[in-house]
């Protein structure tokens, strides 16, 4: 099993990891590099805890108004070729006889598709995602819950589906998130009108963070999950979190981890410190100090350190044999 487009495969992952209290960890991907920097470090960690067949979602946003990733693939800037050549380059790298990472269950997922700038990724691309995030925080409540719906009638036959009841925070605290008493009530009730398969909870977090200073609402987490009755909840907003706060979610509910700010922001500081120490060499003219494939491995490099280090605290360990 390497790319999981199965939903009852994928189904049976989620139930297999959150059974061993372990959150599955989803990392964004914004280049092709970012790809093999989540597949090399999940090969690494298996390697490391003996573990068969580990489970990662690799997820991509596409017109998300905070972060268009699929178009930051290609300079051509065109969504549509990079959402499908990122994933395909994916398929490729972990998918068949000479897959380098094959030992890696890879699942894919559609993040942050609004239902009309998206349509087209939402829609049209159920062959090569096992998951999408349905995203109506931007509309009003009752609209949201109406297109949720009916997105989960036509395709929740062929993609798991993430629902969110409304808007999270986004850099700098944009938006408060919820504070009401009610919400437990407001989620149970968007569950069973919508039929999704996950949750994106507003637990406190912020995404695209530039600190760590958000606080986790565990207790929230918790109580929603003894409500549900199972554990569905989805975690955005991970890079906002303190290291410690990482470990333990899988026993909140938390059965899907998203990160993606702080893994980018430090490996890019980081092979920004090794083009430093490279320019001597640089100026020089050596070729392989100067070539973009030096920068490239270093970003992946640190980004594979910190992604090890954040499955460790997802409980990963739990995986092996």
């Amino acid at each position: 099993m390497s790319f999981v487009t199965d939903m009852d495969a994928a189904k049976k992952i989620f139930e297999e990891t959150a059974a061993k209290d372990v959150s599955v960890a989803l990392f964004c991907a914004g280049g092709f590099w970012n790809i093999e920097a989540i597949l090399f470090a999940a090969n690494n960690f298996a390697e490391k805890h003996g573990i068969k067949d580990i489970p990662v979602v690799v997820a991509m946003t596409c017109l998300y108004s905070h972060m268009q990733q699929a178009k930051r693939f290609t300079y051509s800037g065109d969504e549509r070729i990079g959402l499908r050549a990122g994933f395909e380059y994916c398929r490729t790298l972990c998918d068949g006889p000479r897959a380098p990472y094959k030992n890696v269950s890879v699942m894919t997922h559609l993040d942050h598709a609004d239902p009309a700038r998206d349509s087209w990724a939402l829609t049209e691309n159920t062959d090569i995602l096992t998951s999408v995030m349905f995203d109506g925080q931007e509309y009003p409540y009752e609209q949201n819950v109406e297109m949720t719906k009916e997105y989960v009638r036509k395709y929740g036959d062929k993609v798991l589906v993430e629902g969110i009841i409304e808007g999270l925070a986004v850099g700098a605290c944009e938006k408060e998130g919820s504070k009401s008493d009610d919400y437990i009530e407001k989620a149970l009730k968007f569950i069973s009108e919508t039929g999704v398969d996950f949750l994106v909870a507003d637990l406190g977090t912020e995404q695209q963070s530039i600190g760590t200073e958000a606080v986790y609402l565990g207790g929230r987490a918790r109580a929603l999950t003894e409500a549900l009755g199972r554990r569905m909840l989805v975690l955005h907003g991970v890079s906002s979190m303190k290291n410690e706060d990482i470990h333990g979610l899988a026993a909140d509910g938390v059965v899907r981890v998203n990160m993606w700010t702080r893994i980018v922001r430090e490996s890019g500081q980081y092979a920004a410190r090794k083009l430093q120490e490279r320019m001597k060499s640089i100026e020089n003219g050596d070729f392989e100090a100067t070539e973009a494939t030096a920068y490239i491995n270093d970003n992946i490099l640190e980004a594979a350190r910190v992604m090890e280090y954040v499955m460790g605290g997802l409980g990963y360990e739990n995986l092996g044999s």
